[in-house]
C-alpha cells in the first residue's frame, strides 16, 4: 500500500481503478529529474548574415505582395487619382506596413516551424535555452527586439554566446539543424 494516501494502492491507483489495464500511472513532478540542457551548436556570423539576407529579401517580397490588394482598393475608391497616392511620400504609412511585413513574416515561421525561410535554407533554426522549441512569447519578443535601430548590426559584436539582441532578449539561440 501507498503510504501517501489511504485509498491507493502500491501502484499509485485508487481502489476504483484497481485492475483497470485502461489508467495511466500517476506520476509526481517532483519524481522527474529536472531537464538537463542540450548540448546545441550554435550558428556562426555567416550563416546568420544569410539568414538576414534572406529574411529581409522575403518580407520586403511579401509587404510587395501586400500592396497590389491595397492598390487595387485605392483604385476602387478613386481611380488613378487615389493611386497615387502609393507613389507620394509617407513615411508614417510606410513605417506601419513595414513593421506589420515583419511581424507578419517573422512570427507564424518561428512559432510554427521554428525557422524562416532563410533558417530553412542555411540549415538553421531557432531555439530555447534548453534547445527546444521557443513559446509562442519568446517568439513575439525576438520579433519585436528586432525593431530596435541597427539591431541586425548586433550579431557582428556577438557575445560569446553567439547571440544577437533579439536573440539574448528573448532568451533564444539560433544553432545549427542535425
Amino acid at each position: 500500500m501507498n503510504h501517501d494516501h489511504p485509498n491507493r494502492n502500491k501502484l499509485g491507483r485508487g481502489d476504483a481503478d484497481h485492475g483497470n489495464p485502461y489508467h495511466s500511472p500517476d506520476a509526481r513532478v517532483a519524481d522527474i529529474a529536472p531537464q538537463a540542457r542540450l548540448k546545441i551548436e550554435q550558428a556562426g556570423r555567416w550563416r546568420r548574415f544569410f539568414n538576414f539576407v534572406i529574411d529581409y529579401a522575403c518580407y520586403n517580397l511579401l509587404g510587395a505582395l501586400a500592396m497590389v490588394p491595397y492598390a487595387a482598393y485605392l483604385y476602387a475608391q478613386g481611380g488613378d487619382a487615389a493611386l497615387a497616392q502609393l507613389e507620394e511620400t509617407n513615411f508614417l504609412r510606410d513605417l506601419v506596413i513595414a513593421i506589420l511585413m515583419l511581424l507578419i513574416y517573422y512570427i507564424p515561421m518561428e512559432a510554427l516551424f521554428g525557422a524562416t525561410i532563410g533558417k530553412f535554407l542555411t540549415g538553421t533554426r531557432v531555439v530555447d535555452e534548453r534547445g527546444g522549441k521557443p513559446t509562442l512569447g519568446q517568439v513575439v519578443a525576438r520579433s519585436f527586439a528586432r525593431l530596435i535601430p541597427f539591431e541586425p548590426l548586433s550579431v557582428l559584436f556577438m557575445d560569446e554566446d553567439k547571440r544577437g539582441w533579439h536573440d539574448s532578449l528573448a532568451a533564444t539561440y539560433v544553432v545549427r539543424k542535425r
